[in-house]
């Protein structure tokens, strides 16, 4: 089997900042090393430095259940490392010129969104079993900082999650976000 490279490539969106990232890729006959963070591309690319990272979560998260939108007041760097999600942002910046825009996308590997701070990140984990979800963050998160909850469910941001979700079911949703406030 040769060496097969997917380039480093970033896709801009509707959202001003949010980014979509393919991860240079290299597979050989051993498997596939994905680059998540080098410095150098993502300067060249004209993205923000993100480092040092001060913050890194692991979500494993079950089929069906989602969580978010949450924009608090930091850059998040996210990715699927197992699994399959669907991937929904919010501008909810209140003078962002795309304020109230929503993005949405399926997460793969190899995938990766660079999302700006006050931009609500959510996802839905899509695929059997459980999805693992990967999130970087350049400040600590701390209960009461800068940022904004949004309900995934409110119509009025016509998100259309893949799967059916039942709001008074915490295996599907938390009460927290059930109950945030919606845009």
């Amino acid at each position: 089997m040769p060496t097969d490279i997917i380039p480093f490539a970033v896709e801009h969106t509707e959202i001003e900042g949010l980014m979509v990232l393919q991860m240079k890729q290299i597979t050989d006959e051993r498997g596939t090393v994905r680059e998540f963070y080098r410095e150098s591309s993502f300067l060249e690319a004209g993205l923000p430095s993100l480092g040092p990272w001060v913050q890194v979560n692991i979500t494993e998260t079950r089929q069906g259940a989602l969580r978010g939108l949450h924009g608090e007041d930091m850059f998040k760097l996210v990715a699927v490392v197992e699994g399959e999600a669907f991937g929904a942002y919010l501008d909810a910046r209140p003078d962002s010129p795309s304020r109230g825009k929503v993005v949405t996308l399926r997460l793969t590997k190899g995938t990766q969104v660079l999302v700006p701070k006050g931009v609500c990140n959510g996802f839905q984990a899509v695929s059997p079993g459980v999805s693992q979800y990967l999130y970087c963050f350049d400040q600590e998160w701390r209960p009461g900082m800068a940022g904004v909850a949004v309900n995934p469910l409110d119509p009025n941001l016509a998100i259309a999650w893949p799967l059916p979700i039942d709001p008074a079911d915490p295996a599907q949703i938390s009460t927290k976000d059930a109950a945030a406030p919606a845009f």
